[in-house]
């Protein structure tokens, strides 16, 4: 059954909400997993898509952006499910992906902007709802930093 990961932000910040999601895809990426980035949206997906380019000055995330390439690691879609199962889903959008259960991870970003933590809530009650595993990591300003 998917794993369902929920990484809640302290702040409203739609930056600190894309710099969690590139931390979370370059980690994936590094321990060798195939991740797909489902934004709901073209103008998220080339926000994304222009912070991986720019996060990290010491690191590079091959990706690409509604992409058929099957050989790359990271795609990042808003319009297109993806071709086969895979291992981590990383969800951006305010609802839950019809093909989410088709991964065997999924992780959920949520900030404290009204509209996306509302729309978080509503996600944990869907998984929640339906038995699947979830984890909470609740994440403050550094040093504060702590899963529950």
């Amino acid at each position: 059954m998917t794993r369902i990961d929920f990484y809640v932000l302290d702040d409203d910040d739609p930056g600190q909400r894309l710099r969690m999601a590139c931390r979370i895809i370059q980690k994936a990426f590094g321990l060798g997993h195939r991740i797909h980035v489902h934004t709901g949206s073209a103008g998220l997906s080339r926000q994304l898509d222009e912070a991986l380019w720019t996060f990290r000055d010491i690191s590079f995330v091959p990706h690409e952006v509604e992409g058929r390439d099957p050989d790359c690691p990271v795609q990042i879609c808003h319009d297109r499910e993806p071709d086969t199962a895979g291992e981590i889903l990383v969800n951006l959008d305010s609802r839950v992906p019809l093909f989410f259960s088709r991964f065997e991870r999924v992780a959920e970003i949520v900030n404290q902007e009204p509209a996306i933590r509302d729309a978080g809530r509503e996600r944990y009650r869907f998984y929640r709802d339906r038995g699947y595993d979830l984890t909470h990591h609740r994440l403050g300003p550094p040093g504060r930093n702590r899963a529950s």
